[in-house]
């Protein structure tokens, strides 16, 4: 690979984008006998800067192929013309930068073959297992959600706080409430501060569940 540059040439950058992009692909051989044909002032400077590129590179121009034919906007030059009653009307004279690449064949082979196995890389496969693992955690987490106990801040002392730390330790119905150990009882109440006595909260449970006995 090898470049060229030629800087503030007195030609408009969108007139020479025209030319180079004619190029831009193109076998060096076939782009400078195509641009000794074109009457455009920028093709006989972009055919320079092409064959400096294939001489910097000591290549010949049947070997290599213009990968890259890029024109930059540089300076403009501002000039004044009179007109009548003693006004003047700005002139703009644009000017570029053109640059251009040329690879030979090997190159380009070298550079299809990273770009080929870039796309089959096994990080990628690795990224779509993990990316799967959610959703199933997801579909096992969803029956316990649907799982429905009763309502526990009817009983006395407890609210709705306290009834979400209740159903953290598996404690969801008035039956679960009423049939609580001393070792559970102790247990809540050295994790979590509970207002009143929680034998209170117990005995008014067990009159839920006898109430739904009944």
């Amino acid at each position: 690979m090898s470049t060229a540059k030629l800087k503030f040439i007195r030609v408009s950058p969108n007139k020479a984008r025209l030319v180079a992009r004619e190029v831009q692909g193109m076998n060096a051989e076939h782009a400078l006998a195509a641009l000794e044909f074109m009457p455009n002032k920028a093709a006989g400077i972009i055919s320079k800067v092409i064959a400096s590129a294939v001489a910097n590179g000591d290549f010949e121009p049947e070997e290599v192929t213009i990968t890259s034919c890029r024109v930059d906007k540089a300076a403009v030059m501002k000039r004044w013309r009179p007109r009548a009653r003693g006004t003047a009307t700005r002139i703009l004279k644009p000017t570029a930068h053109i640059f251009v690449e040329v690879t030979d064949a090997a190159s380009i082979a070298e550079a299809t073959e990273v770009k080929a196995e870039k796309k089959v890389s096994p990080k990628k496969t690795e990224k779509k297992v993990e990316a799967k693992k959610p959703e199933a955690k997801k579909a096992e987490a969803t029956p316990a959600s649907d799982a429905k106990g009763d309502d526990l801040t009817k009983i006395k002392g407890i609210g709705k706080v306290y009834q979400s730390k209740l159903n953290g330790e598996g404690i969801n119905t008035f039956a679960d409430v009423a049939n609580m150990s001393e070792e559970q009882i102790a247990t809540m109440e050295e994790k979590y501060s509970f207002k009143g006595d929680f034998m209170d909260s117990i005995a008014d449970a067990k009159n839920f569940v006898n109430g739904k006995d009944a």
